[in-house]
């Protein structure tokens, strides 16, 4: 019988820096040599790259701190259990603490320990709007501490687990991009058009827009039989995400649902400026779900208009962000566009049998992906239960 692995409190095997961020009122500090990090650049696990980067005057006029190669950076305010390697040397701002590994600890190892501890330490986080983790909770954290040979082991069978989940999910994310780029070689670029399509009022060749209903509901998964309202977030990354949804205890009568089939194009009426207008294909029937009031179904008048073109079309970015100009509102945060400024929006609208051409060809990308996210779905799992058996002795 395999003897307890040890558990020791974080702070005890580490040095903890933060950061800061120097006055955006003086430009000599921005723009200068010195990378410099927050939150949002904390994409994998590894930093590479940045957005932004100070100067050398920036640096020594705030509480930025630079952070030696090779030291984990996780976030302790906003994004809680995101953690990402230096690759450089890199200053970071004060959402960002830098763990600095002792002699006793290997740095990949505490890598995967705080991506691991991701939903311990939202739970951990205090604030009423943003979520903070205070430093003496993130050293009061114990982990488990066994050998440093031990630890590299452990570290680098999750490295490659968590190599095949990325590889996977750039696969997947590589079929978007052929979409977008065959999109642009069929049409051009819809916002100067260059091919000289005929501008036509969406009205003309929308059949029907079907609204969904206000209802609240809880933030969990449904169980068989149970019903459950989508949410925005369904169809703001232009994919239809269906386990995006609340909970509904006493929905309403089934005959007055909006309820999403394969097939049914899904756009959304409110968001941020940046995301409202956004659409998404459903690709496979579902069951229990329905929509609420922000998202629309449009049935588009199949011999003038393919669903699978306006899509797309509205998936290009600048072209969305000249229709998102439509949108109306006093919220920064919550946007919204009326069936009236829809219908009367006049896109490039080619010709029939080159859409159909088109949308045989998403369809066929459709269940590539759907073989893909299979694969990263196998991928995500083994790398989730190798994070839990990594720290409790089991792997």
């Amino acid at each position: 019988m395999k003897s307890p692995i040890p558990l020791r409190p974080l702070g005890e095997l580490i040095t903890i820096k933060g950061g800061g961020t120097p006055s955006r009122q003086n430009p000599s500090y921005w723009g200068g040599d010195i990378p410099w990090a927050t939150v949002k650049d904390l994409q994998g696990p590894e930093l590479q790259d940045v957005q932004e980067s100070i100067t050398e005057e920036g640096l020594k006029n705030s509480a930025s701190q630079v952070i030696e190669a090779g030291h984990v950076i996780t976030a302790t305010r906003m994004a809680l259990g995101r953690a990402a390697i230096a690759t450089k040397d890199v200053a970071i701002n004060q959402d960002l603490k830098a763990l600095l590994a002792g002699p006793e600890l290997y740095p990949r190892y505490l890598l995967h320990f705080i991506i691991s501890k991701g939903a311990d330490l939202e739970r951990m986080g205090k604030g009423a709007t943003v979520k903070g983790i205070l430093i003496e909770d993130l050293k009061n954290l114990r982990i488990p501490h066994t050998p440093l040979d031990e630890q590299r082991r452990i570290a680098a069978i999750l490295d490659k687990a968590d190599a095949l989940r990325r590889k996977a999910q750039r696969a997947l994310d590589l079929t978007d991009d052929l979409i977008r780029s065959t999109f642009l070689d069929m049409f051009g670029d819809p916002v100067t058009n260059p091919k000289g399509w005929a501008m036509v009022r969406l009205g003309d060749m929308i059949m029907d827009i079907s609204a969904g209903k206000s209802v609240g509901g809880e933030q969990r998964q449904r169980a068989n039989g149970e019903w459950a309202v989508l949410k925005i977030s369904a169809v703001t990354s232009g994919r239809f995400l269906p386990h995006e949804h609340k909970v509904v205890s006493d929905p309403p009568a089934e005959e007055t649902l909006v309820r999403p089939k394969k097939g049914d194009l899904i756009f959304s009426r409110a968001n941020t400026r940046e995301l409202v207008a956004a659409m998404a294909i459903v690709e496979e029937d579902t069951e229990g779900l329905f929509l609420p009031d922000k998202l629309w179904t449009i049935e588009t008048n199949p011999k003038r208009l393919k669903k699978e073109y306006l899509k797309f079309l509205m998936a290009d970015p600048p072209f969305r962000s000249k229709f998102a100009i439509l949108a109306t509102g006093t919220s920064g945060s919550m946007l919204n566009v009326s069936q009236k400024k829809l219908i009367g929006y006049e896109i490039p609208t080619p010709s029939p049998r080159l859409q159909e051409v088109f949308a045989d060809f998403v369809w066929s990308v459709f269940k590539t992906r759907r073989r893909l996210a299979a694969q990263w779905s196998e991928t995500e799992s083994t790398f989730g239960s190798s994070l839990q058996r990594a720290f409790t002795g089991g792997l």
